[in-house]
């Protein structure tokens, strides 16, 4: 299994820090203020409505390996990327 997390939000470089420090994250936690990368992955939402929730397994040479998209259940996006991580999907 060969890749890197990162999370990336609208939320301010100061408060993804905190929320990152306050949980530990071992990942980096990505700045996206004016919304143009969620345009470019298909999850930004009209107005000032946060993104949608959705995670992206993309393989070292720039293949999308899933998309995984759930706006209810956060534990689906992280077991179904393992999964597909690990060549069970």
């Amino acid at each position: 299994m060969n890749g890197q997390r990162v999370g990336i939000s609208a939320d301010p470089v100061g408060l993804q820090k905190e929320f990152s420090d306050e949980n530990n994250l071992d990942f980096p936690l990505l700045s996206d203020p004016d919304g143009s990368i969620h345009k470019q992955f298909g999850t930004k939402r009209f107005g000032p409505l946060p993104g949608k929730r959705a995670t992206f397994v993309i393989a070292t040479d720039g293949e999308l390996m899933a998309e995984i998209r759930s706006e209810t259940s956060g534990t689906v996006h992280a077991d179904d990327a393992l999964r597909v991580l690990r060549g069970d999907a």
